[in-house]
Protein backbone atom coordinates (compact mmCIF):
# COMPACT_ATOMS: atom_id res chain seq x y z
CA UNK A 1 0.00 0.00 0.00
CA UNK A 2 1.38 3.39 -1.01
CA UNK A 3 2.26 6.04 1.58
CA UNK A 4 1.59 8.78 -0.97
CA UNK A 5 -0.15 11.58 0.94
CA UNK A 6 -2.55 12.04 -1.96
CA UNK A 7 -3.83 8.48 -1.43
CA UNK A 8 -4.61 9.35 2.19
CA UNK A 9 -6.50 12.48 1.10
CA UNK A 10 -8.43 10.46 -1.46
CA UNK A 11 -9.33 7.81 1.13
CA UNK A 12 -10.72 10.43 3.51
CA UNK A 13 -12.80 12.50 1.10
CA UNK A 14 -16.61 12.47 1.52
CA UNK A 15 -18.54 9.43 0.34
CA UNK A 16 -20.24 11.64 -2.23
CA UNK A 17 -17.49 12.83 -4.61
CA UNK A 18 -19.74 15.69 -5.71
CA UNK A 19 -19.73 17.14 -2.18
CA UNK A 20 -18.43 20.73 -2.20
CA UNK A 21 -14.76 21.27 -1.36
CA UNK A 22 -14.48 25.01 -1.84
CA UNK A 23 -16.36 28.10 -2.84
CA UNK A 24 -14.30 30.61 -4.83
CA UNK A 25 -14.58 34.39 -4.56
CA UNK A 26 -16.92 34.51 -7.55
CA UNK A 27 -19.30 32.05 -5.90
CA UNK A 28 -18.28 29.07 -8.04
CA UNK A 29 -18.50 25.77 -6.16
CA UNK A 30 -15.72 23.27 -6.71
CA UNK A 31 -16.52 19.70 -5.70
CA UNK A 32 -14.05 17.08 -4.53
CA UNK A 33 -14.60 15.30 -7.85
CA UNK A 34 -13.86 18.42 -9.92
CA UNK A 35 -10.63 19.23 -8.07
CA UNK A 36 -9.51 15.58 -8.20
CA UNK A 37 -10.17 15.23 -11.92
CA UNK A 38 -8.36 18.50 -12.69
CA UNK A 39 -5.42 17.28 -10.59
CA UNK A 40 -5.37 14.09 -12.68
CA UNK A 41 -5.34 15.99 -15.97
CA UNK A 42 -2.66 18.35 -14.67
CA UNK A 43 -0.51 15.38 -13.64
CA UNK A 44 -0.59 14.15 -17.26
CA UNK A 45 0.28 17.66 -18.50
CA UNK A 46 3.26 17.88 -16.14
CA UNK A 47 4.43 14.46 -17.31
CA UNK A 48 4.17 15.61 -20.93
CA UNK A 49 6.37 18.55 -19.97
CA UNK A 50 9.13 16.24 -18.82
CA UNK A 51 8.36 15.86 -15.09
CA UNK A 52 9.11 12.30 -14.03
CA UNK A 53 8.60 10.60 -10.67
CA UNK A 54 10.77 12.35 -8.05
CA UNK A 55 11.35 15.50 -10.11
CA UNK A 56 10.71 18.96 -8.72
CA UNK A 57 7.96 21.26 -10.01
CA UNK A 58 8.52 24.92 -9.04
CA UNK A 59 5.39 27.07 -8.85
CA UNK A 60 4.93 30.84 -8.56
CA UNK A 61 1.26 31.57 -9.22
CA UNK A 62 -1.64 33.41 -7.62
CA UNK A 63 -3.99 31.61 -5.26
CA UNK A 64 -6.86 29.93 -7.09
CA UNK A 65 -8.73 26.60 -7.12
CA UNK A 66 -6.56 25.61 -10.09
CA UNK A 67 -3.41 26.37 -8.07
CA UNK A 68 -4.65 24.03 -5.34
CA UNK A 69 -5.31 21.36 -7.97
CA UNK A 70 -1.72 21.81 -9.19
CA UNK A 71 -0.38 21.02 -5.72
CA UNK A 72 -2.55 17.90 -5.60
CA UNK A 73 -1.40 16.94 -9.11
CA UNK A 74 2.22 16.96 -7.95
CA UNK A 75 1.42 14.78 -4.93
CA UNK A 76 -0.59 12.41 -7.10
CA UNK A 77 2.17 12.08 -9.68
CA UNK A 78 4.98 11.51 -7.19
CA UNK A 79 6.50 14.90 -8.02
CA UNK A 80 8.07 17.26 -5.49
CA UNK A 81 6.11 20.50 -5.19
CA UNK A 82 8.20 23.68 -4.78
CA UNK A 83 5.93 26.64 -3.83
CA UNK A 84 7.40 30.11 -4.30
CA UNK A 85 6.12 33.35 -2.81
CA UNK A 86 4.31 35.45 -5.41
CA UNK A 87 6.23 38.52 -4.20
CA UNK A 88 9.64 37.10 -5.19
CA UNK A 89 11.45 39.14 -7.84
CA UNK A 90 13.25 37.65 -10.88
CA UNK A 91 16.68 37.67 -9.16
CA UNK A 92 15.23 35.62 -6.30
CA UNK A 93 13.43 33.21 -8.65
CA UNK A 94 16.67 32.63 -10.52
CA UNK A 95 18.30 31.43 -7.30
CA UNK A 96 15.43 29.06 -6.45
CA UNK A 97 15.35 27.54 -9.93
CA UNK A 98 19.10 27.02 -9.92
CA UNK A 99 19.06 25.48 -6.45
CA UNK A 100 15.97 23.26 -6.80
CA UNK A 101 16.70 22.30 -10.44
CA UNK A 102 13.02 21.65 -11.25
CA UNK A 103 11.95 19.77 -14.36
CA UNK A 104 8.96 22.08 -14.77
CA UNK A 105 8.30 25.68 -13.75
CA UNK A 106 4.76 27.09 -13.57
CA UNK A 107 4.42 30.87 -13.36
CA UNK A 108 1.99 33.67 -14.06
CA UNK A 109 1.50 34.67 -17.72
CA UNK A 110 2.60 38.21 -16.90
CA UNK A 111 5.92 36.91 -15.52
CA UNK A 112 6.88 34.39 -18.17
CA UNK A 113 8.91 36.77 -20.33
CA UNK A 114 10.99 38.02 -17.40
CA UNK A 115 11.53 34.53 -15.99
CA UNK A 116 12.06 32.40 -19.08
CA UNK A 117 15.79 33.12 -19.30
CA UNK A 118 16.23 32.13 -15.64
CA UNK A 119 14.37 28.90 -16.34
CA UNK A 120 16.54 28.18 -19.36
CA UNK A 121 19.68 28.87 -17.34
CA UNK A 122 18.51 26.36 -14.72
CA UNK A 123 17.88 23.76 -17.47
CA UNK A 124 14.14 23.63 -16.74
CA UNK A 125 12.56 21.31 -19.32
CA UNK A 126 9.20 23.08 -19.62
CA UNK A 127 7.63 26.36 -18.54
CA UNK A 128 3.86 26.52 -18.17
CA UNK A 129 1.65 29.44 -17.15
CA UNK A 130 -1.33 29.61 -14.81
CA UNK A 131 -3.27 32.79 -14.11
CA UNK A 132 -5.53 33.67 -11.19
CA UNK A 133 -8.62 33.15 -13.40
CA UNK A 134 -7.54 29.61 -14.29
CA UNK A 135 -6.28 30.45 -17.77
CA UNK A 136 -2.81 29.66 -19.09
CA UNK A 137 -0.83 27.07 -20.97
CA UNK A 138 -0.96 24.50 -18.16
CA UNK A 139 -4.75 24.29 -18.38
CA UNK A 140 -4.52 24.17 -22.16
CA UNK A 141 -2.11 21.24 -21.92
CA UNK A 142 -4.37 19.52 -19.40
CA UNK A 143 -7.70 20.15 -21.15
CA UNK A 144 -8.02 16.88 -23.11
CA UNK A 145 -6.14 14.62 -20.73
CA UNK A 146 -7.50 11.62 -18.85
CA UNK A 147 -8.60 12.71 -15.34
CA UNK A 148 -7.65 9.33 -13.87
CA UNK A 149 -3.90 9.63 -13.47
CA UNK A 150 -2.68 6.68 -11.34
CA UNK A 151 -1.54 7.64 -7.85
CA UNK A 152 2.24 7.19 -7.73
CA UNK A 153 3.84 4.81 -5.30
CA UNK A 154 5.60 6.52 -2.40
CA UNK A 155 7.32 5.54 0.82
CA UNK A 156 6.78 7.60 3.99
CA UNK A 157 10.32 9.00 3.67
CA UNK A 158 9.92 10.09 0.03
CA UNK A 159 9.91 13.83 -0.60
CA UNK A 160 6.55 15.50 -1.26
CA UNK A 161 7.42 19.20 -0.93
CA UNK A 162 10.55 21.33 -1.03
CA UNK A 163 9.70 24.55 0.76
CA UNK A 164 12.22 27.35 1.05
CA UNK A 165 12.83 29.04 4.35
CA UNK A 166 15.08 32.05 4.93
CA UNK A 167 18.64 31.67 6.14
CA UNK A 168 21.03 33.84 8.13
CA UNK A 169 23.56 33.85 5.30
CA UNK A 170 21.07 35.55 3.01
CA UNK A 171 20.44 32.34 1.05
CA UNK A 172 17.18 30.49 1.53
CA UNK A 173 17.31 26.80 2.40
CA UNK A 174 15.04 24.15 0.94
CA UNK A 175 13.33 22.18 3.71
CA UNK A 176 12.65 18.62 2.52
CA UNK A 177 9.13 17.60 3.60
CA UNK A 178 8.11 13.97 3.16
CA UNK A 179 4.78 12.27 2.55
CA UNK A 180 5.05 10.85 6.07
CA UNK A 181 5.65 14.31 7.54
CA UNK A 182 2.48 15.66 5.90
CA UNK A 183 0.34 12.74 7.03
CA UNK A 184 1.56 12.77 10.63
CA UNK A 185 1.02 16.49 11.14
CA UNK A 186 -2.26 16.70 9.23
CA UNK A 187 -3.94 13.83 11.07
CA UNK A 188 -2.78 15.14 14.45
CA UNK A 189 -4.23 18.58 13.68
CA UNK A 190 -7.60 17.22 12.58
CA UNK A 191 -7.81 15.44 15.94
CA UNK A 192 -6.46 18.32 18.03
CA UNK A 193 -8.77 20.92 16.52
CA UNK A 194 -11.83 18.70 16.20
CA UNK A 195 -12.32 18.97 12.44
CA UNK A 196 -15.27 17.07 10.96
CA UNK A 197 -17.05 16.93 7.63
CA UNK A 198 -19.50 19.58 8.81
CA UNK A 199 -16.81 22.25 9.19
CA UNK A 200 -16.49 25.26 6.90
CA UNK A 201 -13.09 26.93 6.97
CA UNK A 202 -12.71 30.58 6.02
CA UNK A 203 -9.45 30.38 4.04
CA UNK A 204 -7.92 33.79 3.34
CA UNK A 205 -4.26 32.74 3.60
CA UNK A 206 -1.79 32.40 0.72
CA UNK A 207 -1.04 28.86 -0.41
CA UNK A 208 2.70 29.27 -1.09
CA UNK A 209 3.25 29.14 2.69
CA UNK A 210 2.73 26.17 5.04
CA UNK A 211 0.01 27.97 7.00
CA UNK A 212 -2.36 28.13 4.05
CA UNK A 213 -1.09 25.18 2.03
CA UNK A 214 -0.53 22.52 4.70
CA UNK A 215 -2.20 23.52 7.95
CA UNK A 216 -5.44 25.00 6.69
CA UNK A 217 -5.98 23.03 3.50
CA UNK A 218 -4.93 19.65 4.88
CA UNK A 219 -7.34 19.95 7.82
CA UNK A 220 -10.19 20.46 5.35
CA UNK A 221 -9.15 17.68 2.97
CA UNK A 222 -8.48 15.12 5.71
CA UNK A 223 -11.81 15.83 7.39
CA UNK A 224 -13.87 15.88 4.20
CA UNK A 225 -14.91 19.43 5.09
CA UNK A 226 -15.20 22.50 2.86
CA UNK A 227 -13.85 26.03 2.70
CA UNK A 228 -14.67 29.54 1.63
CA UNK A 229 -11.61 30.12 -0.54
CA UNK A 230 -10.69 33.81 -0.56
CA UNK A 231 -7.98 34.90 -2.98
CA UNK A 232 -6.59 37.19 -0.28
CA UNK A 233 -7.55 38.74 3.04
CA UNK A 234 -10.00 41.59 2.59
CA UNK A 235 -11.74 42.60 5.81
CA UNK A 236 -15.13 43.31 4.23
CA UNK A 237 -15.26 39.96 2.43
CA UNK A 238 -14.20 38.16 5.59
CA UNK A 239 -16.94 39.94 7.55
CA UNK A 240 -19.45 38.96 4.88
CA UNK A 241 -18.52 35.26 5.00
CA UNK A 242 -17.78 34.74 8.71
CA UNK A 243 -21.43 33.96 9.56
CA UNK A 244 -21.19 30.97 7.16
CA UNK A 245 -17.89 29.67 8.58
CA UNK A 246 -17.17 27.44 11.55
CA UNK A 247 -13.36 27.89 11.62
CA UNK A 248 -11.03 30.73 10.66
CA UNK A 249 -7.25 30.58 10.47
CA UNK A 250 -5.11 33.67 10.14
CA UNK A 251 -1.98 35.56 11.02
CA UNK A 252 -2.21 38.13 13.85
CA UNK A 253 -2.58 40.91 11.27
CA UNK A 254 -5.94 39.45 10.19
CA UNK A 255 -7.28 39.79 13.70
CA UNK A 256 -5.95 43.30 14.30
CA UNK A 257 -7.59 44.42 11.06
CA UNK A 258 -10.92 42.87 12.01
CA UNK A 259 -10.79 44.51 15.43
CA UNK A 260 -10.07 47.88 13.80
CA UNK A 261 -13.57 47.90 12.28
CA UNK A 262 -16.80 48.49 14.16
CA UNK A 263 -18.63 45.97 11.96
CA UNK A 264 -16.79 43.10 13.61
CA UNK A 265 -19.02 42.06 16.52
CA UNK A 266 -19.85 39.07 18.67
CA UNK A 267 -22.81 38.38 16.38
CA UNK A 268 -20.54 38.33 13.32
CA UNK A 269 -18.34 35.70 14.96
CA UNK A 270 -21.11 33.70 16.63
CA UNK A 271 -21.14 30.79 14.15
CA UNK A 272 -17.38 30.30 14.29
CA UNK A 273 -16.37 27.59 16.75
CA UNK A 274 -12.63 28.17 16.42
CA UNK A 275 -10.32 31.06 15.56
CA UNK A 276 -6.67 30.02 15.07
CA UNK A 277 -3.65 32.32 14.90
CA UNK A 278 -0.10 31.55 13.84
CA UNK A 279 2.95 32.39 11.69
CA UNK A 280 3.84 35.28 14.03
CA UNK A 281 3.44 36.03 17.75
CA UNK A 282 -0.04 37.09 18.79
CA UNK A 283 0.17 40.08 21.09
CA UNK A 284 -1.56 39.61 24.43
CA UNK A 285 -3.30 42.92 23.72
CA UNK A 286 -4.88 41.43 20.58
CA UNK A 287 -5.81 38.21 22.39
CA UNK A 288 -7.53 40.20 25.15
CA UNK A 289 -9.26 42.66 22.80
CA UNK A 290 -10.61 39.81 20.68
CA UNK A 291 -12.07 38.06 23.69
CA UNK A 292 -13.59 41.31 24.87
CA UNK A 293 -15.23 41.93 21.50
CA UNK A 294 -16.44 38.40 20.71
CA UNK A 295 -16.40 36.41 23.94
CA UNK A 296 -14.09 33.90 22.23
CA UNK A 297 -10.40 33.19 22.82
CA UNK A 298 -8.14 32.86 19.82
CA UNK A 299 -6.26 29.56 19.76
CA UNK A 300 -2.57 30.33 19.25
CA UNK A 301 -0.23 27.64 18.01
CA UNK A 302 3.44 27.37 17.05
CA UNK A 303 4.97 25.85 13.97
CA UNK A 304 7.58 26.22 11.28
CA UNK A 305 8.31 25.10 7.73
CA UNK A 306 10.60 22.34 8.94
CA UNK A 307 7.98 20.59 11.05
CA UNK A 308 4.46 21.89 10.55
CA UNK A 309 2.67 22.54 13.84
CA UNK A 310 4.70 21.88 16.97
CA UNK A 311 2.49 23.04 19.85
CA UNK A 312 -1.08 24.25 20.18
CA UNK A 313 -3.33 25.69 22.83
CA UNK A 314 -6.18 23.27 23.55
CA UNK A 315 -9.48 23.08 21.74
CA UNK A 316 -11.13 22.16 25.03
CA UNK A 317 -9.45 23.67 28.05
CA UNK A 318 -7.65 26.87 28.89
CA UNK A 319 -6.21 28.87 26.02
CA UNK A 320 -3.53 31.02 27.60
CA UNK A 321 -2.70 34.33 25.99
CA UNK A 322 1.00 34.84 25.48
CA UNK A 323 1.64 31.09 25.14
CA UNK A 324 1.61 28.69 22.19
CA UNK A 325 0.21 25.79 24.21
CA UNK A 326 1.41 22.23 24.60
CA UNK A 327 3.11 19.79 22.22
CA UNK A 328 0.96 18.33 19.47
CA UNK A 329 0.38 14.59 19.52
CA UNK A 330 3.57 12.64 18.70
CA UNK A 331 5.71 15.79 18.72
CA UNK A 332 8.33 16.00 21.45
CA UNK A 333 9.50 19.43 22.59
CA UNK A 334 12.24 20.33 25.00
CA UNK A 335 13.92 23.53 26.16
CA UNK A 336 17.67 23.01 26.34
CA UNK A 337 20.82 24.81 27.39
CA UNK A 338 23.88 25.60 25.25
CA UNK A 339 25.08 21.99 25.67
CA UNK A 340 21.70 20.62 24.48
CA UNK A 341 20.77 19.43 27.97
CA UNK A 342 17.07 19.69 28.93
CA UNK A 343 16.15 22.52 31.29
CA UNK A 344 13.51 22.46 34.01
CA UNK A 345 10.16 24.21 33.54
CA UNK A 346 10.52 27.93 34.07
CA UNK A 347 14.05 28.04 32.63
CA UNK A 348 14.62 29.84 29.32
CA UNK A 349 16.58 28.08 26.59
CA UNK A 350 16.70 26.72 23.06
CA UNK A 351 13.47 25.15 21.77
CA UNK A 352 14.24 21.74 20.26
CA UNK A 353 11.88 19.20 18.69
CA UNK A 354 11.64 15.69 17.28
CA UNK A 355 8.89 13.47 15.95
CA UNK A 356 7.33 12.11 12.74
CA UNK A 357 6.48 15.54 11.34
CA UNK A 358 10.04 16.89 11.55
CA UNK A 359 11.55 17.34 8.11
CA UNK A 360 14.19 15.17 6.44
CA UNK A 361 16.83 17.90 6.19
CA UNK A 362 17.92 20.79 3.98
CA UNK A 363 18.14 20.29 0.23
CA UNK A 364 21.75 19.78 -0.91
CA UNK A 365 23.05 21.01 2.46
CA UNK A 366 24.09 17.92 4.42
CA UNK A 367 26.51 19.85 6.64
CA UNK A 368 23.87 22.46 7.50
CA UNK A 369 21.43 19.65 8.28
CA UNK A 370 23.92 18.03 10.65
CA UNK A 371 24.54 21.38 12.36
CA UNK A 372 20.85 21.92 13.04
CA UNK A 373 20.31 18.55 14.72
CA UNK A 374 21.70 17.61 18.12
CA UNK A 375 23.78 14.49 18.67
CA UNK A 376 20.70 12.74 20.09
CA UNK A 377 18.45 13.64 17.15
CA UNK A 378 16.59 16.82 18.20
CA UNK A 379 16.10 19.65 15.70
CA UNK A 380 17.16 23.09 16.89
CA UNK A 381 14.33 25.45 15.93
CA UNK A 382 16.37 28.61 16.53
CA UNK A 383 13.67 29.90 18.87
CA UNK A 384 14.12 30.64 22.55
CA UNK A 385 11.38 29.73 25.00
CA UNK A 386 10.31 28.21 28.28
CA UNK A 387 7.61 25.94 29.68
CA UNK A 388 5.47 27.00 32.60
CA UNK A 389 4.56 24.67 35.44
CA UNK A 390 1.50 23.40 33.53
CA UNK A 391 3.43 22.55 30.38
CA UNK A 392 2.44 25.56 28.25
CA UNK A 393 5.25 26.81 26.03
CA UNK A 394 6.03 30.50 25.60
CA UNK A 395 8.33 31.74 22.85
CA UNK A 396 10.30 34.56 24.45
CA UNK A 397 12.74 35.40 21.70
CA UNK A 398 14.30 34.34 18.44
CA UNK A 399 17.82 33.43 17.63
CA UNK A 400 19.47 34.66 14.46
CA UNK A 401 17.61 38.01 14.44
CA UNK A 402 14.59 36.69 12.55
CA UNK A 403 11.97 39.33 11.72
CA UNK A 404 8.34 38.25 11.30
CA UNK A 405 6.33 40.83 9.39
CA UNK A 406 2.71 40.15 8.48
CA UNK A 407 3.29 36.44 9.06
CA UNK A 408 6.31 36.22 6.74
CA UNK A 409 9.83 35.40 7.89
CA UNK A 410 12.57 37.87 6.98
CA UNK A 411 16.24 37.39 7.79
CA UNK A 412 18.18 40.68 8.00
CA UNK A 413 21.31 39.32 6.34
CA UNK A 414 19.62 38.93 2.97
CA UNK A 415 18.54 42.58 2.96
CA UNK A 416 21.89 43.77 4.32
CA UNK A 417 23.70 42.06 1.45
CA UNK A 418 21.52 43.86 -1.06
CA UNK A 419 21.89 47.23 0.70
CA UNK A 420 25.66 46.96 1.04
CA UNK A 421 25.94 46.41 -2.72
CA UNK A 422 24.19 49.71 -3.52
CA UNK A 423 26.19 52.82 -4.48
CA UNK A 424 26.89 55.11 -1.54
CA UNK A 425 26.25 52.48 1.15
CA UNK A 426 29.21 51.67 3.39
CA UNK A 427 27.41 49.17 5.64
CA UNK A 428 23.96 48.44 6.99
CA UNK A 429 22.05 46.82 9.81
CA UNK A 430 18.47 45.60 9.44
CA UNK A 431 16.15 45.19 12.42
CA UNK A 432 12.50 44.60 13.18
CA UNK A 433 10.59 47.23 15.13
CA UNK A 434 7.07 46.96 16.59
CA UNK A 435 4.26 47.72 14.14
CA UNK A 436 0.53 47.79 15.02
CA UNK A 437 -0.57 46.02 11.84
CA UNK A 438 2.34 43.83 10.68
CA UNK A 439 3.64 42.87 14.13
CA UNK A 440 7.10 43.97 13.09
CA UNK A 441 8.25 46.38 10.40
CA UNK A 442 11.54 45.88 8.57
CA UNK A 443 13.80 48.87 9.29
CA UNK A 444 17.26 49.50 7.86
CA UNK A 445 19.98 51.63 9.43
CA UNK A 446 22.60 52.59 6.85
CA UNK A 447 26.04 54.13 7.09
CA UNK A 448 26.52 56.22 3.94
CA UNK A 449 29.53 57.41 2.01
CA UNK A 450 29.77 61.12 2.89
CA UNK A 451 30.71 62.03 -0.68
CA UNK A 452 27.80 60.16 -2.28
CA UNK A 453 25.13 60.09 0.38
CA UNK A 454 22.01 58.21 -0.85
CA UNK A 455 18.58 59.15 0.44
CA UNK A 456 15.87 56.91 1.88
CA UNK A 457 13.62 56.98 -1.18
CA UNK A 458 16.37 55.96 -3.63
CA UNK A 459 17.49 53.07 -1.43
CA UNK A 460 13.95 51.73 -1.02
CA UNK A 461 13.33 52.07 -4.77
CA UNK A 462 16.50 50.11 -5.54
CA UNK A 463 15.51 47.30 -3.17
CA UNK A 464 12.00 47.01 -4.61
CA UNK A 465 13.36 45.57 -7.86
CA UNK A 466 15.59 43.09 -6.03
CA UNK A 467 13.45 41.82 -3.17
CA UNK A 468 9.92 40.68 -2.41
CA UNK A 469 7.80 43.57 -1.16
CA UNK A 470 7.49 42.27 2.40
CA UNK A 471 11.29 42.25 2.71
CA UNK A 472 11.73 45.85 1.59
CA UNK A 473 12.31 48.14 4.60
CA UNK A 474 9.41 50.35 5.59
CA UNK A 475 11.99 52.85 6.77
CA UNK A 476 15.66 53.53 6.03
CA UNK A 477 17.64 55.69 8.45
CA UNK A 478 20.96 57.10 7.22
CA UNK A 479 23.54 57.53 10.00
CA UNK A 480 27.24 58.29 10.42
CA UNK A 481 28.10 55.03 12.24
CA UNK A 482 26.59 51.97 13.91
CA UNK A 483 26.82 51.18 17.64
CA UNK A 484 29.26 48.33 18.38
CA UNK A 485 30.36 46.33 21.40
CA UNK A 486 33.94 45.77 22.52
CA UNK A 487 34.33 42.95 20.00
CA UNK A 488 33.21 45.19 17.16
CA UNK A 489 29.83 43.50 16.69
CA UNK A 490 26.93 45.76 15.75
CA UNK A 491 24.60 46.15 18.72
CA UNK A 492 21.22 45.57 17.15
CA UNK A 493 19.57 45.71 20.57
CA UNK A 494 20.67 49.35 20.76
CA UNK A 495 19.23 50.03 17.32
CA UNK A 496 15.92 48.43 18.25
CA UNK A 497 15.73 50.57 21.36
CA UNK A 498 16.64 53.69 19.42
CA UNK A 499 14.32 53.26 16.42
CA UNK A 500 11.59 51.02 17.80
CA UNK A 501 9.72 53.65 19.77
Amino acid sequence: MTANFYALLEARRPGDPDAPLLEADDGTIWSYRRIGELAGRMAWALASGGANHGDRVAVQVEKSPEALALYLACLRGGLIFVPLNTAYQPAEIEYFLTDAAPAVFVCRPASVTALRSAAQGALVRSVFTLDADGSGTLLEAAADRDPHFPVAEAQPDDLAVLIYTSGTTGRSKGAMITHGNLAANGLALVEAWGFTGTDVLLHALPIFHIHGLFIATHCVLLAGARMLFHARFEAQRVLRDLPRATVMMGVPTFYTRLLAGRDFTADTAANVRLFVSGSAPLLLETFTAFEGRTGQRILERYGMSESGIITTNPLDGERRGGTVGKPLRDVQVRVADAEDQPLAHGRVGSVQIRGPSVFKGYWNLPEKTREEFTADGWFRTGDVGCFDADGYLSIVGRAKDLIITGGYNVYPKEIELELDALPGVVESAVIGVPHPDFGEAVTAVVVANPTARPDEASLIAALKVRLAGYKVPKRVVVVDDLPRNAMGKVQKNVLRERYGR
